[in-house]
């Protein structure tokens, strides 16, 4: 694993402890010698993260949409600044980039981005880690349903246990130097798939 995407919020959110622990996973992606892919912002958790990283002299990948270097939220800061035409594209390069997937706290944005890579995971499409690291609780509710998701049979017990969840970025990282994606298939109903056929 040599770089890992950072999801979170371009606003600093109502708890102190987001943006310190978002400063705190960047200085320790840092450590561990990775480097920083986002999306290019300096505002908020996006700024903390990136600043983090960078303070610690680590390097930083940012990529952004033209028209949100236009609003002028582009870092200028960061090692390398990746300016693409739209939301699509930026999402695309960062997985590119990406050996790993983390959620810090945010909003649609956030939760977006990494269940469409959960998705991808599902589909076959990457066999790279993700994870939700949850600071004060942030992501419960959220795992809650998910995991609502597995007993209602929209997700597999595998699928549940191929994503990452708690609060301590140094056992997520061990975790996702050692990962291996789980194996199971899209979950099909007996019924549903003799209906296939």
């Amino acid at each position: 694993m040599k770089s890992i995407c950072v999801y979170c919020g371009s606003n600093p959110g109502a708890n102190p402890l987001y943006i310190e622990r978002a400063t705190a996973l960047g200085t320790r992606i840092a450590h561990e010698g990775l480097r920083l892919i986002y999306g290019g912002g300096r505002t908020g958790l996006m700024g903390a993260v990136a600043d983090g990283v960078l303070a610690a002299g680590g390097e930083v990948t940012g990529v952004i949409p033209q028209h949100l270097v236009d609003m002028e939220v582009a870092h200028q800061g960061v090692t390398t600044l990746e300016i693409v035409g739209s939301m699509h594209e930026r999402k695309s390069r960062m997985f590119d980039l990406s050996d790993a997937f983390v959620a810090l706290p945010g909003g649609f944005g956030t939760a977006e981005e990494i269940f469409e890579m959960l998705t991808w995971r599902q589909l076959g499409i990457g066999k790279k880690p993700c994870a939700f690291l949850d600071v004060d609780g942030f992501y419960a509710q959220l795992i809650g349903m998910i995991d609502h998701m597995v007993e209602e049979r929209f997700l597999h017990p595998e699928q549940r246990q191929d994503l990452w969840y708690g609060d301590d970025a140094g056992q997520m990282l061990a975790w996702m130097r050692a990962y291996s994606p789980a194996q199971a298939e899209k979950w099909f109903d007996e019924k549903l798939r003799a209906a296939l056929r």
